[in-house]
């Protein structure tokens, strides 16, 4: 998983590359390649380096994961637990590395951690948000082929909005 977030944050790289930047053994990089691009979620970027160096990037597709769908099938339990517990755990970092990194004001007042936690919304209300915050998202997304504004930077927006279990007063 932290193979596929380098090459979908970074863009291309080789093994060797991702090795280092992820404190691997190249071998053990180069496996996982293999793996990722065997089941369709990275490919090789042809016309690119050597027989030797490969470099690998992202399909360009969407990865959209419905865990209903696995909700009653007992195998898939125990390996989708792993997935999203280390989904979650690339996305707490992404935040940390914000937190923590050495940004100047104008970035500092640019960015936000947001908590929004007096909503009641049923099912198809949550929905309806999750695609229209998914829509705004899209309409600030520049097309690939465009080149940055001054001073951009790549960004991240991560949303999580899910329900919570009622508690009472006390």
């Amino acid at each position: 998983m932290r193979i596929f977030e380098v090459l979908s944050l970074d863009g291309p790289a080789t093994a060797t590359h991702l090795a280092a930047r992820l404190g691997e053994n190249t071998g053990t990089v180069s496996w996982h390649l293999r793996h990722l691009a065997e089941h369709g979620f990275i490919e090789e970027e042809t016309g690119r380096g050597t027989k030797r160096e490969r470099w690998w990037r992202r399909v360009a597709a969407d990865n959209d994961l419905y865990t209903a769908d696995f909700r009653d099938d007992p195998d898939s339990r125990g390996p989708l637990s792993v997935y999203l517990h280390e989904l979650v755990q690339l996305y707490f970092h992404r935040v940390t590395d914000y937190v923590n990194g050495d940004w100047d004001d104008t970035w500092r007042r640019a960015g936000t951690l947001a908590d929004w936690h007096n909503l009641r919304l049923a099912p198809e209300q949550l929905a309806a948000l999750n695609a229209e915050l998914a829509e705004v998202v899209a309409r600030h997304t520049p097309p690939p082929d465009a080149d940055p504004a001054p001073g951009a930077l790549p960004v991240v927006v991560q949303l999580q909005s899910f329900p919570r279990e009622e508690r009472g007063a006390g």
